[in-house]
């Protein structure tokens, strides 16, 4: 197994993907090829003593950096870490590609380079979040921010897909967004896409409302993607306020900091549950091909996990299954 590693992407690149590398090829076994600037790779590598043979380097001189353009960028740089990395998945020279950079350029760049897979219509961004109830995929959270009813549909099936044979859900239930329980509430937009998953072969659960999403109830939920980039956006800036707020109260008094040190356990435990890196970075469904983007604030291990997760959707062969999902569901 061979995953592309855009080693430019992150705010501290290269030196969290070639940690992440190294940590990988260790405990995976997987050939990793970092791609970008070499001559930066290759000194953090020296940084790092005698490194696995498995860990390989492609120069790529430029870097789409986070504020450019997307598509734009993408056609200007063609010798960026993004396009160079994603050219060697499309040449079939790898079996996936992982980036933390510029969100916009990958699923530009996945799109045009990789191409779409039978029958989808438009890529979509999905995460795994952590629930009360163990996790659920959000689609989309930025791939689309205009989309059509068809094209939520078709992340219903991409997500149940994905749900069933990486997550090992068996019948996963999907959920709809919205502003109300009620069929009778939402856009006509949202109306619309609650008719095309009631008539079809889904576990189709209903609406959910925003206050439902970290209950677990639902395996997926859908929504558009400026509506699913809001609610990732928040939902890091909450677990990163509680974290604050937790940590000032501990330190408030003799008897909080008492009591914290009694609870550690289970604060490891929460942590762990509550980490973003723990799973893997965000999955670009509907293309030919396999591409994780993580958070530009990734540390190795969020890179780490998102080679795992590049690794296994390979190993699973999810793209087959959502062709066939599609045509079936």
């Amino acid at each position: 197994m061979k995953i592309v590693v855009d080693a430019m992407g992150s705010d501290r690149g290269p030196a969290v993907e070639v940690e992440a590398a190294i940590q990988a090829a260790n405990e995976y076994g997987h050939d990793i090829l970092l791609v970008g600037d070499e001559t930066l790779i290759r000194a953090e590598l020296k940084k790092h003593g005698k490194t696995s043979h498995k860990i390989s380097v492609l120069h790529a001189p430029e870097r789409i950096e986070m504020h450019e353009p997307a598509a734009l960028s993408v056609r200007r740089k063609r010798q960026s870490s993004i396009v160079v990395g994603l050219d060697v998945v499309k040449r079939d020279e790898a079996d996936g590609f992982v980036s933390a950079g510029n969100t916009g350029a990958v699923v530009c760049a996945a799109t045009l380079s990789l191409r779409l897979l039978p029958g989808v219509e438009r890529p979509g961004i999905g995460i795994v979040i952590p629930t009360m109830k163990g996790t659920t995929l959000i689609i989309d959270v930025g791939a689309n921010i205009d989309p059509k009813p068809i094209h939520l549909f078709q992340y219903a099936v991409m997500a149940h897909a994905y749900s069933k044979y990486i997550l090992h859900k068996p019948n996963p239930s999907v959920g709809l967004l919205n502003v109300g329980e009620e069929e009778t509430k939402g856009t006509d937009f949202i109306k619309e896409t609650h008719t095309l998953l009631s008539e079809s072969k889904l576990n189709f659960s209903g609406n959910v409302e925003g206050r439902d999403i970290y209950v677990g109830n639902s395996d997926i939920i859908l929504c558009d993607g400026f509506v699913g980039n809001v609610i990732l956006k928040v939902s890091e800036s909450i677990i990163d306020t509680l974290v604050k707020l937790v940590k000032q109260e501990i330190k408030s008094s003799v008897i909080a900091s008492v009591g914290a040190a009694l609870a550690i356990p289970a604060f490891n435990s929460l942590k762990r549950k509550m980490d973003y890196a723990e799973y893997g970075g965000a999955l670009l469904l509907g293309i030919d091909g396999r591409c994780i983007i993580a958070h530009g604030s990734s540390n190795p291990k969020a890179i780490k996990n998102a080679i795992r997760v590049a690794a296994e959707s390979k190993t699973q062969d999810v793209n087959k299954h959502i062709v066939e999902e599609l045509e079936t569901l």
